[in-house]
This record gives structure tokens, C-alpha cells and sequence, in this order.
């Protein structure tokens, strides 16, 4: 699988919001949504929306089918701090312009928007949440059964190992279960293959050796470096507070 075949990793974001690792990983993001081509997309925690918004834009830049949908109470909590409407008012008028035609942002929480999807119809869920370990496997639990048989799960700060966070916990117990691939950077952004039909160019790249796995991890770290740099926030030019450096191997799979 060679990820120079999918130049929308190179695109321009449209959306470069405040302070967020989340900067990082948009051309992985990018990647993904060419590579799994989701039917249904779903973004638990969305809050300034780097990460949402390069999903969208790589739906919109590819001309996929996709429907997207952001879920979150845009109302903070004890890790991202408090706020009022003017986070949710700043994407909105980013996001409606662009991608209202085939995306949605619900003000929810995450429990109460369980009912908007129905189970096994989900192929594409990225969860961005509350970071303790209960919130983070209670989230999910209870979202698991939405995956569809081609369902991909992406967790972010799986390697952010600082104050109560439990997301690398919860990581742990999940990669011995699932086939899975590792970003380091960034805070931590993990993969894993739910579904029965995984597929095809997540396939292989799950499939990949360790070497290409290795050049596939530098390659994403280093667009995502670009990415941090040009963004605004010089404070993220430094390491984050408890995330460890770049490994010199790249993960494997179970």
C-alpha cells in the first residue's frame, strides 16, 4: 500500500482552528477517508473542529457519498475547559457553507445521540471524548455496536499519558483484541479494524511490514509537523506535556 497514491494527503486544510494536537494527524484523516471510503462517518467530541472538518473536506474533495456527523455538547468539560456558544458558532459558520449538503453537527452527548444510528451502520467512528478511562471505555462500549462489518475505530490521545487520562488504557486493553495500527505523534492517535470486512487499502496497510509501517508513521509525522508549524499556537512547536517522542519502529499489528 503506498500512501503517495493518495495525493489528498497533501491538500491545503480549509480549517486551521486555535490550539489542537488534532493539527497533526489531518493528512492521516485525510488518508483514512480515501482509503476506507466510509459510508457513514461519525465524530464523537468534535470541539473546534480541525478534526471533523478534514474529514469533511476530504469527502467534499474526493466527491464520496459519504454522510458525516459531529456529536458533541460544544459546552467543554475538565479537560478542554468550559465555554459558551461562540465554539459551536465559529464552526458553524466554517462547516454549513461547505459541507452542510452532506454533513451534520448535533449538539449532544454522546449517550443521548446513540439513537440517532442504528446498529452496524457506522463505518468510519472517531472518538475524541472525555479522556478518563471510565468515560473513554463507557463511551466505547456503548458505541461498538454501531460499527458496521466494514467499521473502522479511530482513538485519539492514546499516548498521552498526563493527569487522570485513561484513553492509553483503555488502548491497551483494545489492540490485543483488534487488528490495529499506532500513531505516536500528536498525542496518540490509534486504529482499529472492528469489522469483519475490513477494507481493501486498510487491509493492506494492516497487512504491511514493519519496515513499510516504519516509512509510513515518518512520512505522516513529518506532513503533520508541517501542519503544526504553519498553524497558530507557537506553543505546540514543543513536545506535549506527558507525550513520549516518536518511536524509531513503527507499530505493528495484533
Amino acid at each position: 500500500m503506498n500512501p503517495l497514491e493518495h495525493p489528498i494527503i497533501f491538500s491545503t486544510p480549509r480549517r486551521l482552528a486555535r490550539v489542537s494536537a488534532w493539527r497533526e494527524h489531518i493528512p492521516i484523516a485525510m488518508f483514512l477517508v480515501d482509503a476506507a471510503r466510509p459510508r457513514t462517518l461519525v465524530e464523537l467530541g468534535t470541539h473546534w473542529g480541525n478534526s471533523y472538518c478534514a474529514f469533511c473536506q476530504a469527502v467534499d474533495e474526493l466527491g464520496l457519498d459519504t454522510r458525516c456527523h459531529a456529536v458533541d455538547t460544544w459546552a467543554g468539560d475538565a479537560h478542554a475547559g468550559s465555554y459558551e456558544s461562540e465554539v459551536l458558532n465559529d464552526l458553524r459558520a466554517h462547516h454549513d457553507p461547505l459541507y452542510a449538503r452532506f454533513s451534520t453537527l448535533i449538539p449532544s452527548t454522546f449517550d443521548d445521540a446513540l439513537d440517532h444510528f442504528s446498529d452496524g451502520s457506522i463505518d468510519l467512528l472517531h472518538l475524541d471524548g472525555y479522556h478518563t478511562y471510565d468515560a473513554a471505555r463507557h463511551d466505547v462500549d456503548s458505541w461498538l455496536p454501531k460499527l458496521s462489518d466494514r467499521g473502522v475505530l479511530l482513538m485519539h490521545d492514546v499516548n498521552a499519558r498526563r493527569r487522570e487520562f485513561g484513553v492509553w488504557r483503555v488502548w491497551e486493553e483494545l489492540k490485543g483484541e483488534y487488528r490495529h495500527l499506532e500513531l505516536f505523534y500528536g498525542h496518540g492517535l490509534g486504529l482499529l479494524a472492528i469489522g469483519g470486512d475490513v477494507p481493501p487499502k486498510i487491509e493492506e496497510l494492516l497487512s504491511s511490514s514493519a519496515e513499510h509501517l516504519d516509512a509510513f508513521q515518518r512520512l505522516f509525522f513529518l506532513l503533520g509537523s508541517r501542519l503544526r508549524r504553519k498553524a497558530p499556537g507557537a506553543e505546540l512547536l514543543g513536545r506535549p506535556e506527558g507525550e513520549a517522542p516518536i518511536p524509531v519502529a513503527a507499530p505493528g499489528t495484533a
